[in-house]
């Protein structure tokens, strides 16, 4: 019975990736922060990342750190109190980090707060594991639904993006933690490469619904490096099953 401390384990990728460690044989703990009764053989244990709180109690006697929690802020501060916490608690032997692909090569603060953190990671001193992976199509889902809601959809020319399924990357993710320390690891990506128009309509297909799309072109050093695919990764990524269509189709079928 492992040891395994997971902290987002309450997010999109925590709630697939938890019953999978627990169902391998671990003794999982998440950090939270706040206070959960224990669900189902998971224990709960409160703490901030961001603040620095509850760390040293939530690393002690975890052999494992699966760390998933991340937000649009925050990300390195955070990443860096986990990983200080972890090298002092000595009992450590593996720590598990989920980026993002194009974290070192898309400048935006989101990507970079990323490369803090994989960093982090890296020069921690402990053994690791860090696996970047595509957005996630709940993620995409967010994005294409908030845009079709306007009768005129406005869609950024050039923008391609490879989504991949959460459960894909959970099942990555457990094999990878219950491993061994592997480092930098392939990417992982979907299936499928579509221009931001066609995940669009995808979505207005899939619920029966016209826009009016118009085309844009997104400025800056941000549209440059998307239109370039800094975003994505076309080569030696390892690839998900599922598509965006499976995606919409299974939660149209709900």
């Amino acid at each position: 019975m492992t040891p395994i401390l997971v902290t987002g384990g309450t997010g999109t990728l925590g709630r697939l990736v938890t019953p999978l460690l627990a169902a391998a044989g671990g003794t999982v703990r998440l950090l939270s922060r706040q206070p959960h009764e224990p669900v189902d053989g998971v224990d709960y244990v409160v703490g901030d990342l961001v603040k620095g709180e509850g760390l040293d109690a939530a690393v002690d006697g975890a052999e494992i750190v699966v760390h998933l929690a991340g937000g649009p802020k925050g990300d390195a501060e955070a990443t860096a109190n986990l990983v200080r916490a972890a090298s002092d608690a000595g009992g450590v032997r593996h720590l598990v980090y989920i980026s993002v692909i194009g974290a070192d090569r898309v400048p935006l603060g989101w990507f970079g707060a990323k490369a803090d953190a994989e960093r982090a990671v890296a020069g921690s001193g402990l053994p690791w594991t860090t696996l970047r992976a595509a957005q996630f199509h709940d993620l995409v889902l967010t994005v294409v639904a908030k845009l079709a809601k306007s009768p005129v959809v406005p869609v950024p020319g050039g923008l391609r993006f490879q989504p991949v399924d959460a459960r894909d990357v959970a099942d990555r993710l457990v094999a990878l933690a219950l491993g061994e320390p592997a480092g930098l690891v392939p990417d992982l990506a979907g299936p499928e490469v579509y221009g931001l128009g066609d995940l669009v309509r995808g979505y207005l297909e899939a619920r029966g619904r016209r826009r009016l799309m118009v085309p844009v072109r997104m400025p800056g050093k941000a549209g440059r490096a998307y239109r370039a695919g800094e975003n994505l990764s076309l080569d030696g990524a390892d690839v998900g099953t599922r598509t965006w269509e499976d995606f919409l189709r299974a939660r149209s079928e709900r």
